[in-house]
């Protein structure tokens, strides 16, 4: 009995993050802790803090400086859940 890829459904990932979680998870997968990430972009520990519960806005120079530190591009801290086919 093998299987049929037709009795398959593809799985749609919709999951739905803030800036400030992604700045979080990007944060933790590599390791650094907010103060860590805080030395490394010149930004104080705190407002890193801030930025990752959404208590403050990340914007434009603040993502760019982040994605610096990171080594993502900054949309993907800006527009953590843009869906392309949602756009269009």
């Amino acid at each position: 009995m093998g299987v049929n890829k037709k009795d398959f459904v593809k799985a749609k990932v919709n999951v739905e993050v803030t800036p400030g979680q992604m700045l979080k998870t990007l944060r933790e997968l590599q390791g650094l802790s907010q103060k860590e990430l805080a030395d490394i972009t010149g930004m104080t520990q705190s407002n890193i803090s801030a930025l990752e519960t959404d208590a403050r806005q990340i914007g434009r120079e603040r993502a760019i400086t982040l994605a610096k530190a990171l080594k993502v591009h900054p949309a993907v801290i800006l527009f953590p859940d843009y869906n392309v086919e949602e756009a269009a």
